[in-house]
C-alpha cells in the first residue's frame, strides 16, 4: 500500500496467517488496491491473494462456485485432490483423473480443471487441514457471500458444508513437539466475502481458529495517493496541482467514492465530447448524470434579486425572507459548514421555520425551490404526522434486508437520487416520532444517509427546510414583532430540550430558527387575496376558455373579505373566505347557468359586490 494507514489490516492479514486455521476478509474487496509488489494498481482480491503467498505457501488454491478451481497448475491441483482420497503415499500422475465427483463446466475448463461442487472441495480441503503434509496449501474460497442462504433457513446441503468445514477448522493438526514446525505456517481456509453478515455465524463466533479481517473503504489519504499518481492521465479544464486549493476542494469532492470510481472518473473526464469539465462538472456528471449545476446558473445579479422575486409570493414576512437570503449568499461564496471541524459535503443550508398557522411557511420553501432550481417542484415535501410511529424511519430510508419493502428503498433517499439537487421540505416537524430525528442529526452532521440497501446517499446539493407550529396555540396575536419572534424561538427549544430531548438537533440548527410573524395587516392580507385569484382566472380559462374574471371593484371587494378573517389563522383565513364567499357562489352560478359546450368561450365574468362588511355578497354576470 502507499501510505501506513492504508496497511494495517495487510499487516493484521499477514500476521494471523501465521497462527489461526481460518480467515473472513470482508469489507470493500469489490475495490481496487495499490500493490508495492507491481506498482500499480490491483483487485483487492489479487492483493490479498499476494500477501497469502509471501508467507510461504506452496500454493494458493482459489475456488468459486461457478469456475471452480483457479490459480494453480492442473497437474498439482489432480495431485492434491488425489491426495485427499488415497492418502500421501499414492504417486502422484501429470495429467491423472482424480476418483471425485465433477460438474459438467459451466463456463469451460479452467487450466485444464473441472469445475467441482462445493462438497468435493470442502472434502479435499477437509483432507490436508487434517493431514498436513510437507508443502503447505492456502484454500481461498472467493465469492462466499453466495455460497449460502439465510443462516435462519439453510438448507440440508448448506448445513452439511457447514459441518465440513468446522470440523476441518477445528480439528486441524498442530504438532507441538516439534519446535521448528511452530515457526511454519499452517495450512490455512481464507474465506473472502464483500459482506460477513452474509455467512452464518455458526462458522465464526466463539471460534478461537477464525479470525475476521475487515478490509476498510479508501481514506482521504488514498483518494489523494490514487489522484497524485494519475495526475496526468486527467483531461480537465484546469490542470490538478497537487498543495493547491483546487486540488484539495476536488479531493473533498470525491468523499465516499471508491478508488474504482476515481478510475472511472479519470475514463470520463477523457470521453466528454467538448471542452473539457471543470472537476466540479465532472462530479455531477458522475453522480447525477448532469454536466451542470443549478446552483452554477446563480450569479450574484440573480441573487441581489432573491428578496423582491421571493416577495411576490410570501407577504409581511421581510425578516424570514431576509434570513434565507443570508443562507443562500453564504451557500454561493462556498462559506456554508465552516463552523465544523473539518470540511463535509454538508447540505447547502439548513432552516427551520416556525410560527403561527398560513402564514407562508410552505410558500416561502416552494418559492425558493422555483428561485435556485427553476421548478416548484424542486420542494419535495413530506408531512411528517405520516411519520409519528417508532419504525416509520424505515420508510423515509428503507426497510432493512429481509423485511417486506426492502427492494423499494427509502422515501427520502429515493427522492433525492432522483433529484440531488432540490428543497427538502419537512412540514411539521415536531409531529414525527423521535427515532426519525436521529436520521436528522445524520443528514445535518455528515451531509449523507445510508439507507436499507447499504447505498448512501449525499445531501450536499440540497437546502433543507423543517417547517412546525409549535407554540402556535400558546403564542398570542401581538404586533409586537420582536416580542412574537423570541416567544416561538422559545417554544422551539423547550420542544427539543425538554419533550423531544435532541437538544443536539437544536445545536444543528445553530442561528437559522426564522420565526413568522402574525400576518396582522388588512393590506397584506388583501395582497395575499389578490395573489391566489390569480390560479381561479387560470382554471376558468383553461376550462371554461373564459376571457376574464373581472371585479367592479377588486380592491374593496378584497378589503372587505379582509375584514371578517380571523388574524390567528393568518394567510390561510383569507384563502377560506375566498372560497366561501367568491368560489362557491360562482361555483354555483356556472352550475345554474345549464352551460352549453363553449358557451362561455371568449367572455368576460363580471363580479360585483353587494352590500359591505361582513355580510357582503358577491354577485356575477356575463358580458
Amino acid at each position: 500500500m502507499s501510505n501506513e494507514s492504508g496497511n494495517v489490516w495487510l499487516d493484521n492479514l499477514k500476521r494471523q496467517i501465521g497462527v489461526r486455521q481460518a480467515l473472513i476478509v470482508h469489507g470493500d474487496l469489490l475495490d481496487l488496491r495499490y500493490s508495492d509488489q507491481c506498482n500499480d494498481y490491483m483487485a483487492s482480491m489479487d492483493v490479498v491473494l499476494g500477501v497469502i503467498q509471501s508467507r510461504g505457501y506452496d500454493e494458493v488454491i482459489v475456488w468459486d462456485d461457478y469456475s471452480g478451481i483457479s490459480n494453480v497448475d492442473s497437474a498439482i491441483w489432480n495431485t492434491v485432490a488425489k491426495e485427499s482420497i488415497f492418502g500421501d503415499s499414492v504417486e502422484a500422475t501429470t495429467g491423472s483423473e482424480y476418483d471425485v465427483r465433477t460438474t459438467a463446466p459451466i463456463g469451460g475448463s479452467n487450466n485444464g480443471i473441472q469445475p467441482m461442487e462445493a462438497e468435493d472441495f470442502f472434502a479435499v480441503v477437509y483432507h490436508h487441514m487434517l493431514n498436513p503434509g510437507q508443502r503447505r496449501y492456502a484454500f481461498v474460497i472467493d465469492w462466499s457471500q453466495f455460497l449460502f442462504g439465510s443462516a435462519k433457513s439453510l438448507s440440508e446441503k448448506e448445513r452439511r458444508w457447514l459441518l465440513i468445514i468446522s470440523k476441518a477448522m477445528c480439528r486441524s493438526f498442530v504438532d507441538f513437539s516439534q519446535s521448528g514446525e511452530l515457526s511454519e505456517v499452517n495450512n490455512i481456509i481464507v474465506f473472502l466475502c464483500n459482506n460477513l453478515a452474509s455467512l452464518p455465524p455458526a462458522l465464526y463466533q466463539n471460534n478461537p481458529g477464525v479470525q475476521e479481517i475487515m478490509v476498510p473503504s479508501p481514506t482521504r489519504i488514498d483518494r489523494v495517493e490514487f489522484i497524485k499518481k494519475s495526475i496526468d492521465k486527467w483531461q480537465l479544464r484546469k490542470c490538478l496541482t497537487p498543495g493547491d486549493i483546487d486540488f484539495s476542494d476536488f479531493v473533498d469532492s470525491t468523499e465516499g467514492m471508491a478508488i474504482r470510481d476515481l478510475q472511472q472518473l479519470v475514463k470520463l473526464s477523457r470521453q466528454v465530447e467538448g471542452e473539457p469539465l471543470t472537476p466540479e462538472r465532472l462530479i455531477n456528471l458522475y453522480k447525477y448524470g448532469e454536466q451542470k449545476s443549478p446552483w452554477e446558473d446563480l450569479s450574484r445579479n440573480k441573487l441581489r434579486t432573491i428578496d423582491v422575486t421571493l416577495t411576490k409570493r410570501v407577504k409581511g414576512q421581510a425578516e424570514a425572507i431576509n434570513k434565507v437570503s443570508d443562507v443562500i449568499i453564504r451557500a454561493f461564496t462556498g462559506l456554508s459548514g465552516l463552523q465544523h471541524s473539518k470540511k463535509q459535503k454538508m447540505p447547502k443550508g439548513v432552516l427551520f421555520f416556525v410560527g403561527p398557522t398560513g402564514v407562508g411557511k410552505t410558500e416561502l420553501a416552494k418559492s425558493l425551490a422555483q428561485f435556485l432550481f427553476g421548478d416548484e417542484d424542486a420542494c419535495i415535501r413530506f408531512d411528517m404526522s405520516e411519520f409519528n410511529h417508532e419504525h416509520s424511519d424505515q420508510r423515509l430510508v428503507g426497510a432493512p434486508p429481509g423485511y417486506v419493502g426492502y427492494e423499494e428503498g427509502g422515501q427520502l433517499t429515493n427522492a433525492v437520487k432522483k433529484r440531488p439537487f432540490s428543497v427538502l421540505l419537512f412540514d411539521e416537524i415536531e409531529k414525527a416520532h423521535v427515532r426519525i430525528l436521529d436520521k436528522f442529526l445524520q443528514i445535518l452532521e455528515d451531509g449523507r444517509l445510508t439507507d436499507g440497501k447499504g447505498e448512501t446517499v449525499y445531501f450536499a446539493e440540497t437546502i433543507i427546510i423543517f417547517t412546525s407550529n409549535i407554540g402556535a396555540s400558546e403564542v398570542q396575536l401581538n404586533d409586537d414583532v420582536d416580542w412574537v419572534r423570541q416567544q416561538f424561538i422559545e417554544k422551539v427549544k423547550e420542544h427539543f430540550i425538554a419533550v423531544a430531548k435532541r437538544p443536539e438537533l437544536l445545536n444543528r440548527m445553530g442561528d437559522n430558527i426564522v420565526a413568522f410573524n402574525f400576518i396582522t395587516s388588512d393590506d397584506f392580507l388583501v395582497s395575499i387575496g389578490r395573489s391566489k385569484l390569480q390560479p381561479l382566472r387560470d382554471r376558468l380559462k383553461e376550462k371554461y376558455r373564459i376571457k376574464a374574471l373581472e371585479f367592479v371593484d377588486e380592491n374593496a371587494a378584497l378589503a372587505s373579505i379582509a375584514q371578517s378573517v380571523d388574524k390567528q389563522m393568518g394567510g390561510r383565513g383569507i384563502l377560506n373566505e375566498i372560497v366561501k364567499r367568491i368560489i362557491d357562489p360562482l361555483a354555483q352560478f356556472l352550475f345554474e347557468s345549464d352551460f352549453g359546450d363553449g358557451q362561455f368561450a371568449g367572455k368576460t365574468i363580471k363580479v360585483a359586490q353587494a352590500g359591505s362588511g361582513e355580510g357582503a355578497k358577491f354577485v356575477f354576470r356575463v358580458e
